[in-house]
């Protein structure tokens, strides 16, 4: 295409502006999703900007393209949700957004999640692989049985400092105001060892049905019995667990039912924050993480 023919197509879709993401955006962003078949609905829009900061592309009133950041304390963010339609795909607009998120983000360490057509340009950031998520979802293929109260019970007033604490051991993130937020409006349960609380899971509806994560624990059968908990209040419905190949779960998930729909590239930017012996099991979203 010679540049004529590029001004003209140019001309044809209209300017294009970079401004901040904001409440006026949600309906916009979220039809964007839509039509690129993302499972989000407008309420988890409207989770991440209230967690959240980022940027949008508006076309006269039209949002044509999306990204958000997560502050986890003055050292750590995640960033995602980046979208470009379709139709500006390919005018280098995917690159501005993440260089506005990764201005706004300074100095901190970042972590993403990257599908194969973003990891060329990640890596051209400074971006490195870290890891691969594996993403399961379905409704599983049979009833699981909750762990005895003595092994996991609901979370108590009383527990949440102790959650906040075995989150930080197993991300390195301050990540109290996302902890908080998932604790008002999810189902949360804590894994009992050593007479004291081991691990936790949060469940939520989310997308297509509900979303079992984050899942902290010390080991992968404390992980296992957490999910269990969760799932056993969940029967039928539709279910995602996003999970790091390293946490061995897959083989488990396919079994009861949860296939293995698509994986993502875990990449980071700067130098992540020693953790354990807690570890994380399951994300609350790949987004969020």
């Amino acid at each position: 295409m010679d540049n004529a023919a590029i001004r003209d197509r140019e001309t044809a879709l209209g300017e294009v502006a970079m401004v901040p993401f904001s409440t006026r955006h949600l309906a916009g962003a979220h039809k964007l999703s839509l039509d690129l078949r993302w499972p989000y609905r407008l309420e988890d829009w409207a989770f991440a900007l209230h967690l959240g900061r980022g940027f949008v592309l508006e076309r006269g009133s039209e949002v044509v393209g999306t990204a958000a950041w997560f502050p986890y304390g003055e050292t750590c963010a995640t960033v995602g949700m980046i979208i470009v339609s379709g139709e500006i795909q390919g005018r280098g607009y995917g690159a501005k957004l993440l260089d506005a998120l990764l201005a706004a983000a300074g100095p901190r360490t970042v972590l993403l999640n990257a599908t194969p057509e973003g990891q060329a340009l990640y890596a051209r950031r400074g971006f490195v692989p870290a890891g691969t998520i594996h993403q399961h979802q379905g409704v599983p293929s049979r009833p699981i049985a909750a762990p005895p109260s003595s092994v996991v019970r609901p979370i108590a007033a009383g527990d949440i400092e102790a959650v906040l604490r075995l989150d930080r051991e197993a991300t390195g993130f301050e990540r109290r105001p996302l902890l908080e937020r998932l604790l008002e409006t999810g189902e949360a349960q804590v894994l009992l060892e050593g007479g004291g609380l081991a691990g936790y899971v949060v469940s939520r509806v989310w997308g297509r049905g509900h979303v079992v994560g984050p899942v902290v624990a010390p080991t992968s059968e404390g992980a296992r019995r957490l999910i269990e908990a969760a799932l056993s209040r969940l029967e039928g419905c539709f279910v995602r667990l996003d999970t790091e190949v390293g946490t061995g779960l897959s083989p488990w998930f396919e079994a009861i039912g949860l296939p293995q729909v698509s994986d993502a590239l875990v990449m980071v930017r700067g130098t992540m924050p020693p953790t354990g012996p807690a570890r994380v099991f399951a994300l609350s979203n790949q987004s969020l993480n």
